[in-house]
């Protein structure tokens, strides 16, 4: 069922049932099983309120316990991210200031020496350096560093330290 404000009837979602389906398992993840239930809750459309009165708990806890969820989420994608590039052959570090024309040729560049080939334009490529690397990049100037790394497959990553 769905609510008079298009939002799912919170009696009809179960988050046990989405845990399962999702694969959630609390000793492997680095989210706590509570995180896990009002993340699950959240991105059906429950509102935190919703989401509180089925807890027994207040709204600011439960505000209080997405933002701690999101922050894991967001660290262990750092985490993974970080790790990647260790073992990416290609690493190439676009210092601020420097004009986003300039980097695919960087890229190319190392990708060459590291016999590593990508599958992008220069355009394709600084499009995707500046739509990943968010407000570190502004019009055609690099704002802070970025990390620019190529995995053997030719997947790019763009990391900011």
């Amino acid at each position: 069922m769905v609510a008079d404000d298009g939002r799912p009837d919170p009696a009809d979602v179960d988050a046990d049932s989405i845990l399962e389906r999702a694969g959630f398992d609390a000793d492997e993840s680095v989210l706590t099983r509570r995180q896990a239930e009002v993340l699950a809750l959240r991105e059906r459309g429950l509102r935190q309120s919703d989401i509180a009165d089925r807890l027994g708990t207040s709204r600011a806890n439960v505000s209080s316990v997405e933002a701690s969820a999101r922050d894991n989420v967001e660290r262990a994608r750092e985490t993974v991210a970080f790790a990647e590039a260790l073992s990416a052959p290609v690493r190439v570090e676009i210092e601020d200031g420097t004009d986003l024309y300039d980097a695919p040729k960087r890229v190319y560049d190392a990708c060459d020496e590291a016999g590593v080939k990508v599958n992008q334009t220069a355009p394709e490529l600084m499009k995707t350096i500046g739509d990943r690397a968010g407000d570190a990049v502004r019009g055609r100037e690099v704002r802070s560093r970025l990390f620019v790394t190529v995995a053997a497959d030719g997947q790019i990553r763009v990391r900011r330290p």
